[in-house]
Formats: structure tokens, C-alpha cells, sequence
């Protein structure tokens, strides 16, 4: 059995589990989550823990099985906790400004950066002066969180020359040595 697989996960008090037709629905304080299961494996609900079990030993549902596990675990603590990602903005007049669902982005180029983002998202942005812009995005989809960070600095992927772009706070850029004289 696979070693993250065959553990089970324990459940909160304040977190609510339905499975209906191998499709589970967590609910907790930040939200609701679902996911739909594949065929494969099956879901054992008993007490306060949820067990994770495989119905073949085929190497694809083998590779199945600590992904969901790992998938409902992560959905059991976005809906209680949440998750939280921090993006730094380096460089000379990089703004961030948000307002409405709408991301603008002033990163060096010759216009603004209009994102839509999802209603799950929620953003904050911290400006102080003399330091670097950072957007706070927070939300209990730890998946949707992910790809929208990812997008977000995507948009200006930090350059090894000076550093300047989208980063993750705390995140190492390796600095190349310019042209020598």
C-alpha cells in the first residue's frame, strides 16, 4: 500500500463530509469544497476519520491513491485554516492596485496589467514606503490558489541581472554577474 495512502485523516468537529456517488463535499467556517473522486478508490467515512482505500493494485491506481488522500487532506485544511501566498513586487514603479474583482499590475511596461480573479480569491495589498509592494492573495482552494499565483508572476518572471519582477516572498533569486569593464 502506499505509504501516504493507507494513513487516515482525521476529521475536525466543526467540518462536515458527504460522499454521494464518489463525489466528497467538505464543508467548514471559510467554505465549501468538492471533488470528484475516481472510480478506483473509495471513500470510508467511520467516526471523526476518513479512510482512503483502492479497489485494484494496478500501478495507476497505486499513483491514484496518495493523490487523493493528499487532495482531501489539503481541501479538510483549506476550510478550516485557508492558505495564503505573498507576491513581492521588485522594481522601480511596479504598482499593485486592486479593486472590484480586477488585479492592476503597473510592472515596467508600457501599460497597465488588468487580472480577473476568481471570487474564491481574496487579496490584500501591502504598500509601505521604501519597501517593495506585496499582494497577499488568501483562499481555502489551495489548487486555485496556485495557478493564480503562478499566473500573477508569470507576468514578470524575475530577471537574474537586477532582480526586478514578480517574486515570492522570500523567494532566492540567483544574481548573474553583469558585463565586465
Amino acid at each position: 500500500m502506499s505509504r501516504i495512502g493507507k494513513k487516515p485523516i482525521f476529521i475536525p468537529d466543526d467540518v462536515e463530509i458527504k460522499i454521494i456517488n464518489n463525489e466528497i463535499s467538505i464543508k467548514g467556517n471559510l467554505g465549501i469544497l468538492k471533488e470528484k473522486v475516481s472510480k478506483e478508490i473509495k471513500l470510508r467515512l467511520s467516526e471523526n476519520k476518513l479512510f482512503i482505500l483502492r479497489s485494484e493494485e494496478t500501478k495507476k491506481v497505486k499513483s491514484l491513491h496518495g493523490l487523493y488522500r493528499v487532495l482531501i487532506k489539503n481541501m479538510i485544511i483549506g476550510v478550516t485554516m485557508g492558505f495564503k501566498k505573498e507576491l513581492e513586487l521588485v522594481g522601480i514603479g511596479y504598482k499593485a492596485s486592486y479593486n472590484n474583482d480586477i488585479l492592476d499590475l503597473n510592472l515596467g511596461f508600457s501599460h497597465s496589467i488588468m487580472m480577473q480573479l476568481p471570487k474564491e480569491i481574496i487579496v490584500n495589498i501591502n504598500i509601505e514606503k521604501g519597501k517593495n509592494p506585496i499582494i497577499i492573495l488568501k483562499s481555502c482552494n489551495k489548487q486555485l490558489l496556485g495557478i493564480i499565483a503562478a499566473k500573477i508572476r508569470s507576468l514578470r518572471i524575475p530577471e537574474p541581472y537586477k532582480g526586478k519582477g514578480v517574486r515570492y516572498l522570500g523567494e532566492e533569486v540567483r544574481r548573474k554577474a553583469g558585463k565586465s569593464a
